[in-house]
């Protein structure tokens, strides 16, 4: 799944006729200056672009009324860390006459195998602070996904919600538009908060988040575009280009195994081998090669997790079924051959299943004095999780006689 950022969504609304405020990125208090001179309106709106709810309330969205004052805002904002998230742009939006304040969602209810739409005359707060406070006044209309919102369910959802009937028909038109949005860019959640009436009865989404479906990335290569990586961890982003599945955690073990469940189960037989060692040794990342992986595959696999600086010892744990054991086996050679020297982490390596007593052969044959053969996997993860606490205890006491 990618979330969007606010402007993001603001571009993607504009290009199927979503009615939007102007707005324009900044990355520097200079570019935010020039911004609100270009839209040229009595006031302006500096807001933090960042992938998570509650900017207004940390500061991070400030009103202003000229472009030294948007300047000032950009200044105060960039840099800013709000809930975990570095704000790394503006968006300087123009200010809007705003009469009253809507909500509306469009989302993938996969519990009800449908599309929900959520829709309220109450807008401008938190959906879950909506759902609590105003349960009543918070429309929820199954959609089909087979015919997505057309301009009788949009009829239904607005008056569901409770708009008064001078306003249906416009708010109606513009849901339908938003529902345009969510299937023609194969989206997982369309939420506008708010969808303003302004003084002049002009429907407009003022704030719109959006959420893309990644498994369909292969009908929108634009969206490739639309990804952030600059907050994205590098081991993280090597792994992806190389199609494997990991995700970096904070342990020093690192962990390779074929299946997802395997894995994880993997990470929580290390965690419970190391509890009792000296720093309580645990799983540096989550691995998955998949149940088809290749030598390729495993030695990708091994290069990634022994490039993580915080990786103190590897355990490798794989039953074999569609991946064979010797293919496992070929793949840390092959892994170890390449990186020569810059493989200075034990390897703890588990096999069994399809081709078991083949794999286990090739290894003992190569004999690199970094590999260790398991027999099962708790002997594995207990002995990944002692030469991890180890290496540690080893690299503390350098420290300390070099002090």
């Amino acid at each position: 799944m990618v979330d969007l950022f606010e402007y993001q969504a603001r571009d993607l609304f504009e290009a199927y006729d979503v009615a939007v405020p102007r707005g324009i990125v900044a990355q520097t208090p200079e570019d935010a200056e020039q911004a609100a001179s270009a839209l040229g309106t009595p006031v302006t709106v500096v807001k933090a672009q960042v992938k998570t709810g509650g900017r207004g309330k940390a500061g991070g969205v400030k009103v202003v009324r000229s472009p030294q004052e948007a300047k000032r805002a950009a200044k105060a904002i960039l840099g800013m860390d709000i809930k975990g998230h570095t704000v790394r742009r503006v968006m300087v939006a123009e200010g809007i006459d705003i009469a009253e304040e809507y909500y509306f969602s469009l989302l993938v209810d996969r519990a009800e195998r449908r599309w929900l739409a959520m829709c309220s005359t109450h807008g401008g707060m938190d959906i879950e602070t909506l759902a609590v406070e105003h349960p009543e006044a918070l429309a929820r209309v199954a959609v089909d996904p087979r015919i997505g919102i057309d301009a009788d369910k949009a009829a239904e959802i607005v008056a569901a919600a409770g708009f008064d009937e001078a306003d249906q028909a416009r708010v109606a038109e513009m849901l339908v538009k938003l529902g345009t949005v969510f299937v023609a860019e194969d989206a997982t959640l369309v939420e506008v908060n708010p969808l303003v009436k302004t003084g002049s009865g002009e429907i407009l989404a003022a704030d719109g988040k959006v959420s893309l479906d990644d498994n369909a990335d292969f009908r929108h290569p634009g969206h490739a575009a639309l990804k952030d990586i600059s907050a994205t961890d590098p081991l993280e982003l090597a792994a992806a280009e190389r199609d494997l599945n990991y995700v970096r955690l904070d342990g020093n073990v690192g962990i390779i195994g074929n299946g997802a469940g395997l894995v994880m189960s993997t990470l929580d037989v290390v965690a419970y081998a190391g509890a009792d060692l000296p720093g309580q040794p645990k799983a540096a990342n989550f691995l998955d090669i998949g149940g088809g992986a290749s030598a390729q595959v495993m030695a990708d696999g091994l290069g990634i997790v022994l490039s993580d600086p915080q990786v103190r010892s590897v355990f490798v744990n794989v039953f074999g079924g569609i991946t064979a054991c010797d293919q496992v086996a070929n793949g840390i050679r092959r892994a170890l051959e390449v990186l020569g020297d810059k493989a200075v982490h034990p390897i703890v390596v588990r096999l069994d299943g399809n081709a078991v007593e083949e794999g286990r052969a090739i290894l003992a044959e190569y004999a690199h004095p970094r590999v260790r053969l398991a027999k099962t996997m708790d002997e594995g993860a207990r002995q990944a999780a002692e030469l991890a606490a180890a290496a540690a205890d080893e690299q503390t006491g350098d420290v300390s006689e070099e002090a």
